[in-house]
């Protein structure tokens, strides 16, 4: 397969800015973006695997004896093993971030893709909490090192009026990646309702989200395609050859954590940018997965009212929490790109604005309101919507913030420094459901949440503070 010279890749459109923004892009331009949104849509299917998997998985490995945990314990240690994965999450984004500055974009989305999809496997093979714990924290490496590089060499290989169509649609195709996780667990779940797999009463046999665990393997075959054709781009390639020559005293560092912490700039931005950032991430990871866990009990009292026997409620559940994640991802598809839209009409801050005064509002009304069958189509897919507009942002605002040499490390830093702090998000709201377990298992889920809404205020705080890049070339 032949694409055109990638150095022609990395200059400004020379197309007319009418028309459709695609018809600026080369084949070289297609097989980028294609790549980058396969690789991130790889990620965030093993993220959702994760979220999908993880209440089953805890409560079938704090069973003792057939004695299942209570539900609090089980909310305690899922809230564990999430903020474990997000603190590898964000020290693998800081690792990779640098490092995709120093020795380039394609090498480290190779890395990055392999190291998540090999330790998704590795956690089906759990036998305790723990472990289950450090294989999630292997996987968050990778997971999070893989977002950074991919917005950057989007960012650098698009012409200066696609970019950030382009990077929207890195972003909005995140969330297939979560509906794809979520079609694997309704298979899974139809198969175990059949009695084709799942646990007999021997404690034989494979548990659904062991399996998912291993399906999340397979991502780890794109990096043959990354090795064999992606090229570093030459905006990248230039930073590299200015940095190697000798004759050039005090010539800038890739990756450097110095610059970018003592130019004021460049420090000015990662501040503001880890602030929107942890805003967004706390509000997803810290409330919106957690939607899982709060209606499983609405499905469990549906279901029993059926007069179903465990078994089959067991593979209702693993289908319907599936289905809920299918509709969850549906909206949040179109708020990605809806934020691509409005951001090229009004710019980056107004939609950062809207986007986080709809994620408080949506989550707010959302959790404390759901508490029949059919709510989850209508206030699922609306919260969906509103949570994932602002990562859209991220994609496209983060790269322009930064000059080429940091695009990587400042994203990466933005992106996942954020999350470290986020990572505390989700301990918080298993504490918020002990606060308020004097209310019952739903209700007191319902109030931590709402409680938790908050963290979308902080992303609003920081808006005056951040620069406006919308029609602006990337900073060099």
């Amino acid at each position: 397969m032949h694409f055109e010279d990638p150095a022609s890749t990395a200059s400004p459109s020379t197309g007319a800015d009418t028309g459709p923004w695609y018809k600026d892009l080369t084949r070289y331009h297609w097989f980028v973006l294609v790549v980058a949104c396969m690789g991130w849509l790889f990620d965030t299917m093993d993220q959702q695997l994760f979220n999908l998997a993880r209440k089953p998985a805890i409560t079938e490995l704090l069973t003792v004896g057939g004695v299942r945990p209570a539900p609090e314990l089980v909310t305690k240690y899922g809230a564990y093993a999430t903020s474990i994965f997000m603190v590898g999450w964000a020290i693998g984004g800081l690792i990779f971030g640098v490092l995709g500055d120093k020795i380039g974009r394609a090498r480290t989305m190779l890395l990055t893709i392999l190291i998540y999809s090999l330790c998704t496997g590795l956690s089906a093979l759990s036998v305790g909490v723990w472990d289950f714990s450090f294989y999630r924290f292997l996987t968050g490496l990778g997971v999070g090192g893989e977002f950074a590089v991919g917005v950057a060499l989007v960012a650098e290989v698009m012409p200066e009026r696609a970019r950030p169509f382009a990077l929207g649609w890195v972003q909005a195709l995140s969330a297939v990646g979560n509906m794809l996780a979520a079609l694997i667990a309704i298979v899974l779940g139809l198969l175990e309702q059949a009695g084709q797999i799942g646990m007999d009463a021997t404690g034989k046999g494979m548990a659904p989200w062991r399996i998912m665990f291993l399906v999340g393997m397979f991502p780890a075959l794109l990096a043959i395609l990354i090795r064999r054709r992606l090229k570093e781009p030459e905006r990248w390639k230039a930073a590299a050859a200015a940095e190697a020559k000798e004759e050039i005293a005090g010539a800038p560092k890739l990756g450097s954590l110095s610059e970018m912490f003592s130019d004021p700039r460049w420090r000015h931005n990662l501040i503001v940018g880890m602030m929107l950032a942890f805003a967004g991430v706390v509000g997803l990871w810290g409330i919106g997965f957690f939607s899982f866990d709060v209606i499983r009990p609405i499905f469990e009292g549906h279901f029993k009212a059926q007069g179903l026997n465990p078994k089959e409620i067991a593979g209702k559940l693993t289908i319907w929490t599936g289905i809920t994640s299918l509709l969850q991802n549906f909206g949040a598809f179109f708020g990605v790109y809806a934020f691509s839209r409005v951001t090229a009409k009004i710019g980056r801050k107004p939609a950062f604005a809207i986007s986080f005064v709809l994620a408080m509002a949506s989550t707010a009304f959302t959790f404390w309101y759901i508490s029949e069958f059919w709510h989850i189509f209508v206030l699922i897919p609306i919260m969906g919507f509103c949570q994932l507009t602002v990562f859209g942002g991220y994609a496209i605002y983060f790269p322009e913030l930064f000059p080429t040499r940091l695009r990587s490390t400042g994203t990466s830093f933005c992106y996942n420094v954020g999350r470290l702090v986020a990572a505390l998000g989700p301990l918080f709201l298993g504490q918020l459901t002990v606060v308020y377990s004097g209310y019952g298992e739903i209700m007191s889920n319902r109030l931590a949440c709402v409680t938790m809404t908050a963290c979308f205020l902080i992303g609003l705080a920081a808006l005056p503070f951040a620069p406006e890049t919308k029609g602006k070339p990337l900073p060099e």
